[in-house]
């Protein structure tokens, strides 16, 4: 049986940054999926750390970790969750990565005496990357997205390279999409096209011409057919290939959105593949936004981190209030709360008032640390809900070991390292690592979750597998004590012998994790401790809810 030749995407940004490539190579990836075609999406980044693992959240969003232990963007996880498929290290790269290995080759000689050059030694390990991501012909489409803006200067090797594999695989298994901004000017009450312009004309002189342009536009201002026939004349589009990518509630829309215009039908023809009709996952998404959209229900769930200033940096998270929220009917609302401050206010009875469940994200650093044991505290004597995630579970813990145990001096050996209650400390392997990047436990471990424990009533099973990043972890010297006193080891890693879960008797829902179950949550697959954080947050809302009309009805 003949099979097609695999079929190349590649995804562009222009104007500014921030346009949403990842979602429309997301959607896309959707789209294309849910017409029965098997695809992968890869990233190129051209700045040139080596990953993001060492990056300041601040600057770049959250590290998001992939099974196999890659620190990768936060598209990464984009790109899971819109497909539902595991990526892995072969799913991105930075120039970083690209000129370290070229460099080492050059060291080991491998490249026989040769003046190593731009073009072609940098150049050929691109695109050697974007075959890497399809060697075994698994998929039908690799989608490619190129981070930063077309004109950035780093990032001229990745379309030069580009440039050259579209020429090699033949411009008939290629298509370029170019996402841009049409701006609303007020003073002059229209959209303005000529920074599209402008930027498509940038990439011309690269040497690559769009195929399909996607326009970001903003609030109400929608493009229309005479500004689509003038974007289609100066950038030498096809005026049915202009597609509007419109601001939405959520970005799950847009796959919806694109649909209507029928986006992947162009794209289909265009590339000579078979349009066949969309499966059943794309009713899926359409109900699930009918739920976002009207909610029967609403909590407020405290973010108690110490990275607030950027959202992104825990975007896996709130991504993952969102798909909790939709399976349980329910609008989540996110109140932030800094740590930091809050050890400086004390005040956590009105940090927490009309709160319905409380989090503590993951973190590195002791900024902030006291305030989240406070918060941990609170929860665990006032009822409320508490999900800990990572440094969650850690300052879990410590709370518990100083409050509970009384072991005043208890703290983590990350913060204070000659405490004389280490309760959290470094796993054996990791004593002697003084490098930063890729020395933690990365990716993902098994766990044997514990029978009769809201975990096991989560998952509903016995054998888990989650995805890790960090280095501490609970100090076994003292579980017994704990144990004893009322903490419930509800996961663990047999083989490593570390805590993985745990969770609190007589308490309506607490639980905590070593581990990160964002990273794994889905909008078709919520992950099951999210769905169950959200459903205990509801219950806590309404028993709130009784206890005020039962007062209000006493009242004389």
């Amino acid at each position: 049986m003949h099979k097609n030749p695999v079929k190349y995407v590649f995804v562009f940004g222009g104007v500014l940054s921030g346009l949403g490539k990842g979602i429309v190579a997301s959607s896309l990836g959707f789209l294309l999926k849910s017409r029965g075609y098997k695809v992968t999406i890869h990233k190129l980044d051209p700045y040139l750390n080596v990953d993001p693992g060492t990056m300041n959240p601040f600057q770049h969003g959250e590290v998001f970790v992939l099974d196999d232990g890659s620190e990768t963007d936060l598209d990464l996880g984009h790109y899971e969750r819109f497909i539902d498929e595991s990526l892995s290290s072969i799913n991105t790269t930075s120039s970083g990565r690209i000129y370290w290995d070229v460099l080492e080759r050059e060291r080991r000689g491998d490249y026989l005496g040769d003046t190593i050059q731009v073009i072609p030694h940098i150049t050929d390990e691109i695109k050697r990357r974007i075959k890497a991501v399809n060697v075994r012909r698994k998929y039908d489409v690799v989608i490619t997205e190129v981070g930063g803006t077309v004109g950035d200067i780093e990032g001229l090797p990745f379309y030069e390279a580009i440039r050259q594999f579209i020429l090699e695989v033949g411009k008939e298994n290629s298509l370029v999409i170019h996402t841009t901004l049409l701006p609303f000017i007020s003073a002059a009450g229209e959209m303005k096209t000529k920074p599209t312009q402008h930027s498509v004309m940038r990439l011309r002189e690269i040497g690559l011409e769009p195929n399909i342009l996607v326009c970001r536009t903003e609030a109400d201002h929608h493009i229309t057919t005479k500004l689509k026939k003038k974007l289609g004349l100066f950038c030498n589009v096809e005026t049915e290939h202009v597609f509007e990518s419109p601001d939405v509630e959520t970005i799950y829309e847009i796959p919806l959105v694109l649909n209507d215009q029928k986006f992947d039908v162009s794209i289909l023809k265009r590339l000579g593949l078979k349009v066949s009709k969309h499966q059943e996952n794309i009713n899926i998404l359409e109900s699930s936004i009918g739920r976002f959209k009207n909610p029967k229900n609403s909590v407020t769930v405290a973010l108690c981190g110490k990275y607030n200033g950027l959202h992104d940096a825990y975007k896996s998270i709130i991504e993952a209030f969102i798909h909790a929220g939709i399976e349980n009917d329910t609008e989540v609302n996110v109140k932030w709360v800094d740590t930091e401050k809050l050890e400086e206010t004390k005040d956590v009875k009105g940090a927490f008032n009309n709160v319905d469940g409380l989090l503590i994200p993951g973190g590195f650093g002791n900024r902030g640390i006291e305030g989240k044991i406070m918060v941990s505290k609170y929860a665990r004597e006032n009822g409320i809900p508490f999900f800990g995630i990572c440094l969650g579970l850690q300052c879990a813990i410590i709370d518990f070991a100083r409050h509970v145990c009384g072991w005043k001096n208890a703290n983590s050996s990350e913060f204070v390292m000659r405490c004389k209650s280490p309760v959290i400390d470094l796993m054996q392997g990791q004593r002697n690592v003084n490098t930063k990047g890729a020395t933690m436990r990365l990716g993902t471990y098994p766990c044997r979750v514990k029978g009769k424990t809201r975990a096991y009533k989560a998952y509903g099973k016995r054998n888990i597998h989650e995805r890790h990043r960090h280095r501490y972890e609970v100090n076994n010297r003292y579980r017994k004590k704990m144990e004893q006193l009322g903490l419930i080891v509800s996961g663990e890693n047999i083989d490593l012998n570390l805590v993985e879960m745990i969770e609190l008797k007589d308490h309506p829902w607490f639980v905590a994790v070593q581990f990160h179950p964002e990273l794994k949550s889905r909008i078709v697959n919520v992950h099951p401790l999210f769905r169950d954080f959200i459903a205990a947050a509801i219950c806590e809302k309404e028993n709130k809810q009784n206890i005020q009309s039962l007062q209000m009805e006493q009242t004389p």
